[in-house]
């Protein structure tokens, strides 16, 4: 069993169901059955601050992972998205908040599963930004 549980998700305004969707889907998309996440909207301020105290980046963030297991164990992570920045992130995109937070926590889970990114350049050709954009398709595909 996967259990996903949603924090302050009226910071922006969307809906804690779609969060858990887009986390199960990121799991499952990688044959994870069991496990816990936790994803929580934060401030810039709060996640600015979690992001100096743990990775030494003094700036506000769209989303922090931290995987809390160990291999051979189920997982266990928290997901910790910056809610100002996403509001920012979809209208500077022309995206709908609703798909950008998806792509977010999407994100957020897959770095819990231990996939990297290079920062920079590149960061989009990775695989982990290639599965989170097949996970985000399979989703919005199902809404329709």
């Amino acid at each position: 069993m996967i259990d996903v549980h949603v924090n302050e998700a009226q910071r922006v305004g969307v809906s804690v169901k779609q969060v858990e969707r887009a986390v199960r889907e990121a799991l499952s998309s990688e044959g994870i059955e069991e496990g816990e996440i936790s994803v929580t909207f934060l401030s810039d301020a709060r996640i600015q601050e979690l992001n100096q105290q743990y990775l030494d980046h003094d700036f506000p963030t769209d989303v922090l992972s931290f995987a809390l297991h160990d291999e051979g164990e189920p997982i266990l992570g928290d997901v910790y998205i910056g809610a100002d920045h996403a509001l920012r992130q979809a209208s500077e995109l022309g995206l709908p908040l609703e798909e950008e937070v998806a792509r977010l926590a999407i994100h957020g889970a897959l770095h819990v599963l231990g996939y990297q990114h290079p920062e920079g350049e590149g960061r989009e050709d990775s695989e982990l930004f290639r599965k989170q954009e097949i996970i985000l398709r399979r989703i919005r595909r199902s809404v329709r």
